[in-house]
């Protein structure tokens, strides 16, 4: 398996488990971004963030979803230092079940992730964790 998508594999593993520091440190301290697609005016979770802003976004998944969300990788594809993934997730928030199917671009740089853009069905994202 390539390097890079081994980084991605042991990012979404550490990610699943919900520990956040661990997660944490797969992000470059250097330069780093986390984009979310979609309207933030309708979609609070839209838009972009930096390191400190995704953890603060990481924490609230792991205190607002019973057991975290889990991330399950379906397939990736990489091609230098990119890396794009199909994957899966599920959780239980309040009582409700969030199941989305995603795909993520994740650049990699030194082995390190430097920026992520993530596609998502919104709606279903806004409803439950919202």
């Amino acid at each position: 398996m390539n390097d890079n998508k081994m980084v991605v594999m042991n990012f979404f593993e550490a990610f699943s488990s919900g520990d956040v520091e661990r997660t944490m440190a797969f992000l470059s301290d250097h330069e780093f971004e986390w984009w979310i697609s979609g309207n933030p005016a309708v979609f609070p979770l839209a838009g972009s963030r930096d390191k400190a802003g995704f953890g603060q976004l990481l924490n609230g998944v792991v205190e607002n979803c019973k057991d975290g969300i889990k991330i399950k990788v379906l397939a990736t594809t990489a091609e230098g230092e990119r890396v794009a993934v199909e994957a899966e997730s599920y959780a239980e928030v309040a009582g409700k079940i969030y199941n989305n199917l995603y795909h993520f671009l994740i650049l990699i740089r030194d082995g390190k992730i430097i920026k992520v853009k993530e596609y998502l069905d919104t709606m279903h994202a806004n409803d439950v964790l919202c």
